[in-house]
């Protein structure tokens, strides 16, 4: 049994966000076979309550809270001394104190959830093997938001992009491994830090696949008059709140002009002052928290994921695709799905028009919208396997065993 030093920049349950089911998983998979002393920050004081659950799990648990608020004094120091925002954030002297102690209980494997974390490993290995998890290359993220925002914050977006890649290429020359959620992340990231190239794995997410089955009998919320378009996500996070925007403003009354049956749903917890305003457009649904995201994607007439901005995997996607729905998305949010056959598995398109094309042809021909449900729910089967993908972690751990490291063999509703 190795000892594992989990450290992750946003406490890892509930797992009701993209990055936190990842997290989740890792963690779990770690924590089945290995000793898991997890250190990690808080930034939802109501996650707090889940602690227990992380108890049971971990050896050890330390959990910090963190504001929010990017604008503290830490991000303004970071600014200044050249450090990217999102490192800086996280960085804190309680935790690199906790860490300090954590490390000198010499664990096999320091394990560092998201870039931001990376700032705690040991640049020394000392026997132990390094991993980051990058998740996505974030630095990438920073310059298309740059690209869709207004010049007087671009700015800041690049100097984020570039200040970041540079932290980016930094931890994984220090780690023993690197991963990204998909090959298409893997393969950007090998061309933006060429020196770590033989470093990088792509580790695919997963899908309870039982969980998100179409099969279930779940009752509908929908009007059964209506053809409902649904949006899931968190709609505080920008791309979300963008894509929703430009749907509704840009997309939708092409739709509704075609089929003035079609209602579009956004669906998902802490929606912003601007997604709620696209209420009061007409057809357009804003719902807030759900307590179980699958009523609504069960009865979805076609899954909308209109996202301009998007790097990795999108897991709204995997779970409509696993519950067996059509689904329209952008071509950047769909080469996160590694291997889908688009326009059999599922539909991209990036322009207003050809969104909404596609968006009424699958309104128009509901048999067209279930055979493409199907064959989407075949691909999730095939390729989209927790067990299956995580048991490369453990590929990564016999590399460690090989190197010294010992090593034993042998659901949560999103909103």
């Amino acid at each position: 049994m190795a000892r594992v030093l989990f450290l992750s920049h946003r406490i890892p349950y509930p797992p009701n966000k993209g990055d936190k089911i990842r997290s989740w998983h890792f963690l779990r998979h770690f924590a089945d076979a290995h000793d898991v002393s997890l250190a990690s920050f808080v930034d939802d004081p109501d996650d707090m309550r889940h602690a227990g659950v992380l108890e049971e799990v971990c050896a050890e648990c330390y959990l910090e809270p963190i504001a929010r608020s990017a604008l503290q004094l830490r991000n303004l120091v970071g600014v200044a001394s050249g450090q990217p925002i999102t490192v800086s954030h996280y960085r804190s002297a309680r935790m690199r104190d906790k860490v300090a102690a954590l490390l000198a209980r010499k664990p096999d494997v320091v394990f560092a959830f998201s870039g931001a974390m990376a700032q705690y490993l040991p640049e020394a290995a000392s026997g132990r093997l390094r991993i980051v998890d990058f998740a996505d290359v974030d630095s990438d993220k920073w310059a298309q938001y740059a690209r869709q925002c207004s010049p007087a914050v671009a700015w800041i977006y690049r100097r984020e992009a570039r200040t970041l890649l540079r932290q980016e290429r930094a931890a994984a020359g220090h780690a023993d491994a690197t991963l990204f959620v998909s090959e298409v992340e893997a393969d950007l990231f090998r061309g933006m830090a060429p020196e770590s190239a033989a470093k990088v794995h792509a580790i695919r997410n997963g899908v309870d696949a039982e969980f998100f089955s179409a099969d279930r009998t779940l009752p509908s919320p929908f009007d059964p008059a209506a053809r409902p378009l649904v949006f899931t996500g968190m709609m505080d996070y920008w791309a979300n709140v963008d894509g929703a925007k430009w749907f509704a403003e840009h997309v939708f009354p092409r739709i509704r002009r075609a089929v003035p049956a079609a209602e579009f749903w956004v669906v998902g917890a802490s929606p912003t002052p601007a997604v709620q305003g696209l209420s009061g457009r007409p057809g357009v649904r804003v719902t807030g928290r759900v307590p179980d995201v699958r009523p609504y994607l069960r009865h979805a007439a076609v899954v909308v994921a209109p996202l301009r901005i998007a790097r990795g995997v999108q897991n709204k996607i995997l779970e409509a695709m696993a519950m067996g729905r059509a689904v329209v998305t952008t071509h950047s949010a769909a080469e996160g799905v590694d291997g889908a056959a688009v326009d059999r598995e599922l539909v991209a398109a990036t322009e207003e028009q050809a969104f909404a094309d596609a968006v009424v042809q699958l309104l128009q021909r509901p048999e067209e919208a279930e055979t493409m449900g199907a064959h989407a729910r075949a691909r999730v089967l095939r390729d989209y396997d927790w067990t299956a993908n995580l048991a490369q972690l453990d590929a990564l751990i016999g590399l460690g065993r090989r190197a010294g490291v010992p090593r034993e063999t042998g659901a949560m509703v999103r909103q």
